[in-house]
């Protein structure tokens, strides 16, 4: 126990730490109803990467605070890495201003570099990117793109490969798609499989994630091609100048969100901002 009066200890993920954690995040987050049982323990437990990693702060037996990173594989200028995504933060009203949230953080970076994980990766909003970059060193790599509009999503054959890009096994995509709370379908438009959340933007179909139609399972490919989507993410091969496509500008998204890497490995590795993908399918577990 701290001084403070916190003990900060590695996450339960046993049948009765789960809904501890998925307690406080309803209560944190009311408005927020995906957070079930079911899916904090679909998201911690069930990732074929492998479980979560993170901290809970403790103030006697009561849960004060929770951060959780899920493991994530992505190529890194060209090289297979184990790598994390920052998911899930939450501190308990009572327990707010202590601070709690940065220590749980670096907590979490401290064991996931000792498991041998080369970085983590997030998308923050324009609040709390500040956070992320001043108090715990990432960088803030890119705004996402907002895309929304009629017609083909075109794409343009690379130049260089990206220097970011997450791996879409078929066991990764089974589970990815197997989502408690939410159903989604997969249109082919080509040689792409587009994944179709059920959940719209001003009526534009959001696309999560555009991927090799192998790795989707054919009983999800029977979608059609809404006319109307919305793409957020990052992806140097889409082809903006023959996509009937507008980046909708910063000041009329409600919440901008911005791409952040962390090193991991101990090298002081930057991104190019250009040359990185990741789709909504990759961070948005929703």
């Amino acid at each position: 126990m701290a001084d403070d009066g916190y003990a900060l200890r590695p996450l339960d993920l046993d049948a009765r730490g789960i809904p501890v954690v998925a307690a406080l995040l309803r209560e944190v987050f009311p408005d927020a109803v995906h957070f079930i049982d079911e899916v904090v323990r679909w998201q911690y437990l069930e990732n074929p990467d492998g479980p979560a990693v993170g901290f809970n702060a403790w103030a006697n037996d009561a849960l004060a605070a929770h951060y959780v990173t899920i493991p994530l594989r992505a190529l890194v200028d060209g090289r297979e890495e184990r790598g994390l995504l920052s998911l899930n933060t939450a501190t308990h009203p009572r327990h707010q201003g202590r601070k709690l949230f940065t220590r749980l953080a670096q907590a979490t970076y401290d064991e996931a570099a000792r498991q041998g994980y080369g970085f983590v990766v997030g998308v923050a909003n324009a609040n709390s990117t500040h956070g992320f970059t001043r108090k715990l060193g990432f960088q803030a790599v890119s705004p996402l793109l907002a895309l929304v509009g009629a017609g083909p999503l075109r794409f343009v054959p690379e130049a260089e490969a990206p220097c970011f890009t997450p791996l879409h096994g078929t066991e990764k995509m089974a589970w990815r798609l197997a989502h408690p709370a939410h159903r989604y379908t997969v249109a082919r438009q080509g040689r792409r499989a587009f994944i179709l959340s059920e959940r719209t933007m001003k009526g534009a179909r959001f696309i999560l994630g555009v991927d090799d139609p192998e790795q989707v399972p054919p009983a999800l490919m029977h979608a059609r091609m809404p006319r109307v989507k919305a793409f957020i993410g990052l992806d140097p091969a889409i082809d903006r100048k023959r996509s009937i496509y507008l980046n909708v500008p910063m000041r009329f998204r409600p919440a901008p969100l911005n791409f952040i890497w962390k090193d991991l490995s101990g090298q002081a590795r930057s991104l190019d901002a250009e040359r990185v993908r990741f789709h909504a399918f990759d961070f948005d577990t929703l």
